[in-house]
């Protein structure tokens, strides 16, 4: 195929004109495309250059050589170079001599066009006769081969990356910026476009457009263009990227070798005279860099990090000894390569990857030296740590791995600034891979290990409170023991009770912390509520806050909810396999690298398990809750009871309701070992099963008679026995007992406060029985008054109501209601009134005329004693009694004064006057000592004859 050829120059006058003209053109070359590639061939010369040019002189102009694209889609591939003066003497002259290629059409034998730099072919004048030559073939510039061009890009080296980077991005989007080359000599320039050239695949090679010379860039429309340091500027355009050549090192603005892995790689192929390489191989960096690496050429870390990624995709497809030689390469090179030097991902992690796909299908052999360098890269730079096994490395690799790398893995495990569970594991195994001895690292890292297993969410921290346990392993004060009572520094708690758990107090207390919760100190305080200050069904609702010994008291006597090393009550809930509810935050699996890691090492699992125990003792709920589904082995750890009995505890019993002293003897069971061998599991199992609660009286006297005393008290236990007693609701009968027991198994460790209290239990459990013996409220008060320290609200309310019930429902003889009146106790005289005003009472009294007459003679017997007698008793008088007696038949009313005349004349004529109707006020008035001379008299009550003396009480 011939191709069309056009000669352009100025020329003397002829047919077609004078001066710039076509010379000669190859016929049927249309004249549209002549007038398009009359814009493509002209040529300026540099301002800086000589104006009027001697022969040397015109050989140092530049050249433009330019191949370039026709709106048609054929191509121009044009040579212009100044001539000097024309045929008239004027300077300025130039000759352009042109090719021109139809679409898809090439040059003889398939040549690229930058192959034609200053061939022979091309003429510095019109051929003669203005007829073109016919061109069959250009023979290659002896400047374009292939040392000359390798020896060029070593002199570029710090360029060529950033100049294939943007060369890239104009290949891929039409779009891009133009690519301006600033060279003194546009010999220069031809040879970037025949560096470009090498390195892209051969179809866009032939699709490159490009000039090596113009004085105008702006006007320039191929993607390469050529300038000298004296054409028009164009560095501060966005539409360009310029590489200027002339002006020292390459300016950070133009790419970095690092932003394009395959712009690096042809850089450092380039440098490494391997040009070859980029015949055999497609333009992906991939396939590039494996054989850039396989050939023996050294890359960046971007490079190595390419040919491995790739590497890890195509291993399947590759030949074991091409695998076999980049596995060489890649083990050879880049000595110290860390993920901060290499892009996202790493060479490390890629190096990881493709040790994770080789292993076993390669020779270990081959295998280690790379097992070997990114262990090497894990350890030292912090990058992914391999899952080597026994045979990974060599044993001369593993020896001196072990020498150079024991105190970085040592530093590693102990590191704390890592999660126990990640890094620190995978080291301890590598160390154990390398024979490293880290025994006496195991410990800490077993007890960081622990206390990660035990946080809870809620705790707020990652170590949470467990972590000021994990020392001792040993339950202190902060959760069983004797604690300080609380109060206001003096004998008595404010507002005159005699110990803390009353109304006001459990209001005080309620109003900080919620409707119905107590403040509590740790988690025996913890009594199971659904959000709403309701105890649910099953559960006692009693806590240890309940009670004076409950709290940690400050030196003011405030209450403390932080012990040492424990969470505050918000900060924990109950064991939900051991209360019957949800967990808060269900706990997770335990990390398969621990698990691992407790059935390989064994030091590890147990120094683990024994820090585990160690928790497990000193808070066994929290480590109950947390470990529940966490799959520890512990089945045959017999030397753990707390942590055996806090994961292989099974479900609850349940509240009160349930059978709880059985579900108490299963877990102990569970423990392995007996309480009487070891004490300190009887502390948590109480805890397990009453976490958060109280035993109820039965249940703490049969603790107390089942195991002994000797057994509570060498587990210090037996102050949770006494809170049971002290602390136990009113309403619980069997309280009286424990006191008892308690009584007469510690009768001489008790506090004289504690022997008080109980004394007092005993006391209340007495009354009604034949040893209930005589001065019931004197011996009570003097018991209270008596005690070196306040006596708890539960107690004295116990106390108060049961002398109430005798007093009313005996009801008590006369010498017994003397002291009642007489003391005038607010509390003992509210549950006098309290029972007296109760359905029972009412009941008996519409019934039993005798009980009715009983209680006229009570209600009316030692007026004007005290005023707070004398008011509780005319309330029962006109409230109860009256309303009663007024409604009941004549022959009921018959019986009540019979029974009265029985006792004397004096208490039947009160009774009739009392009952006589309009005489009820001023009789009340007698009995009670009002209406005496000189005392003021409120205003009337509606219904009475008379108002009360010391106005409307109720």
């Amino acid at each position: 195929m011939t191709l069309a050829q056009l000669h352009y120059t100025s020329a003397p006058p002829g047919p077609d004109g004078s001066g710039f003209r076509f010379t000669a053109v190859s016929a049927g070359l249309p004249q549209g495309l002549l007038r398009e590639a009359e814009q493509l061939i002209g040529y300026e010369p540099p301002r800086d250059f000589p104006a009027r040019p001697d022969a040397e002189q015109l050989k140092s102009f530049p050249k433009a050589f330019g191949f370039s694209e026709l709106a048609d889609g054929s191509r121009l591939l044009s040579r212009a170079v100044y001539t000097g003066a024309d045929y008239s003497g004027r300077w300025g002259n130039f000759h352009a001599h042109a090719l021109h290629l139809p679409p898809g059409a090439r040059l003889p034998d398939g040549a690229l066009p930058i192959t034609a730099w200053e061939s022979p072919r091309w003429a510095d004048s019109t051929p003669p006769g203005g007829r073109p030559v016919p061109i069959d073939r250009f023979e290659p510039s002896g400047l374009l081969r292939r040392d000359g061009l390798i020896a060029f890009a070593v002199s570029r080296s710090d360029r060529l990356a950033a100049f294939f980077a943007d060369l890239r991005a104009l290949t891929e989007d039409p779009d891009a910026a133009q690519i301006v080359l600033v060279e003194h000599d546009s010999a220069d320039v031809a040879q970037w476009i025949a560096l470009a050239c090498t390195v892209l695949p051969r179809e866009q090679a032939h699709r490159l457009t490009f000039t090596t010379y113009t004085r105008r860039p702006q006007q320039a429309r191929q993607q390469i263009i050529g300038v000298l340091p004296s054409c028009e500027p164009v560095a501060h355009d966005h539409r360009y990227r310029v590489h200027d050549c002339t002006a020292g090192s390459a300016p950070e603005r133009v790419a970095q070798p690092d932003t394009d892995a395959w712009a690096g790689i042809c850089a450092q192929i380039w440098c490494a005279g391997r040009p070859d390489l980029f015949r055999d191989t497609s333009a992906e960096t991939g396939p590039l860099a494996v054989a850039a690496l396989v050939a023996g050429v050294e890359l960046d870390t971007a490079g190595r990090t390419a040919a491995a990624r790739w590497a890890v995709d195509h291993a399947a497809t590759l030949a074991d000894d091409r695998v076999t030689a980049l596995v060489g390469a890649l083990c050879e090179g880049g000595a110290h390569i860390s993920d901060r030097e290499a892009p996202a991902g790493g060479e490390p992690a890629a190096l990881a990857a493709l040790l994770a796909r080789l292993e076993g299908r390669l020779p270990s052999v081959v295998t280690a030296p790379l097992a070997a360098r990114v262990l090497v890269s894990a350890v030292r730079e912090r990058g992914p740590m391999p899952a080597l096994r026994a045979g990974s490395l060599t044993a001369e690799a593993q020896a001196r791995l072990a020498r150079e790398l024991a105190p970085a893995l040592r530093a590693g495990i102990a590191d704390e600034r890592e999660p126990a569970t990640g890094r620190p594991l995978a080291l301890l195994r590598t160390a154990d891979l390398l024979d490293i001895d880290c025994q006496d690292l195991l410990p800490e890292l077993a007890g960081r290990l622990a206390r990660g297993l035990v946080a809870e969410p809620s705790a707020g921290t990652s170590g949470g409170p467990a972590e000021g346990t994990a020392g001792n392993g040993a339950g202190d004060a902060s959760w069983y023991g004797a604690r300080p009572p609380l109060t206001d520094g003096s004998a008595r708690t404010p507002g005159g009770s005699s110990g803390r758990g009353g109304p006001a107090d459990r209001a005080d207390r309620t109003s900080a912390t919620g409707a119905g919760r107590p403040t509590g100190d740790v988690w025996w305080s913890q009594a199971p509520h659904d959000g709403a200050g309701r105890t649910p069904a099953g559960g006692s609702g009693r806590t240890r806050s309940d009670h004076v010994g409950g709290t940690h008291a400050d030196s003011q006597g405030r209450a403390s909810a932080d012990g040492p090393g424990h969470p505050t009550a918000d900060s924990l809930h109950p064991a939900a396999t051991l209360a019957g509810d949800p967990p808060a935050h269900p706990p997770s699996p335990c990390p398969p690298a621990l698990l691992d890691a407790v059935q390989e090492h064994p030091a590890l699992r147990i120094a683990l398990f024994g820090a585990l125990n160690a928790l497990a003792a000193a808070d066994p709920p929290r480590v109950a809750r947390t470990l529940a589904g966490v799959g520890l082995p512990v089945e045959g750890e017999t030397t753990f009871p707390h942590l055996r009995m806090c994961v292989m505890a099974g479900e609850p019993g349940g509240g009160p309701g349930g059978d709880r002293l059985g579900r108490f003897h299963g877990v102990l069971r569970t423990a392995g070992v007996s309480p009487h061998a070891d004490t300190a599991v009887l502390r948590t199992a109480l805890g397990l099963v009453w976490s958060g609660e109280l035993p109820t009286g039965q249940e703490g006297s049969l603790l107390l008679n089942q195991l002994g005393s000797d057994i509570h008290r060498a587990a210090g236990t037996r102050d949770i026995l006494i809170d049971t007693a002290l602390a136990a609701p009113p309403d619980d009968p069997d309280v009286p007992v424990l006191a008892v027991d308690l009584l007469r198994c510690f009768p001489t460790e008790l506090r004289p406060g504690q022997r008080a209290a109980l004394l007092l239990l005993e006391f209340a459990g007495l009354l009604g029985t034949d040893g209930e013996g005589e001065d019931w409220v004197g011996r009570a008060l003097a018991l209270r008054d008596g005690a070196a320290e306040p006596v708890p609200e539960t107690v004295m309310e116990r106390v108060f109501d049961a002398l109430a019930r005798r007093l009313v429902l005996g009801p008590g003889p006369e010498s017994e209601l003397y002291p009642l009146a007489r003391a005038a106790e607010p509390r003992l005289l509210a549950a006098y009134e309290r029972v007296g005003r109760s359905d029972r009472v009412g009941d008996r009294l519409r019934t039993v005329p005798s009980y009715a007459a009983a209680c006229f003679s009570a209600w009316s017997a030692f007026a004007g004693t005290r005023p707070e007698w004398d008011e509780t008793r005319t309330a029962l008088l006109t409230k109860v009694l009256r309303p009663i007696v007024r409604a009941l038949p004549a022959e009921d009313v018959t019986a009540i004064e019979e029974a009265l005349g029985r006792t004397g004349r004096g208490r039947l004529d009160a009774f009739r006057t009392w009952n006589r109707p309009g005489a009820l006020g001023r009789l009340a008035g007698r009995l009670s000592g009002r209406g005496r001379r000189g005392t003021d008299h409120p205003q009337v009550w509606s219904g009475d004859v008379e108002p009360p003396a010391e106005g409307p009480r109720r």
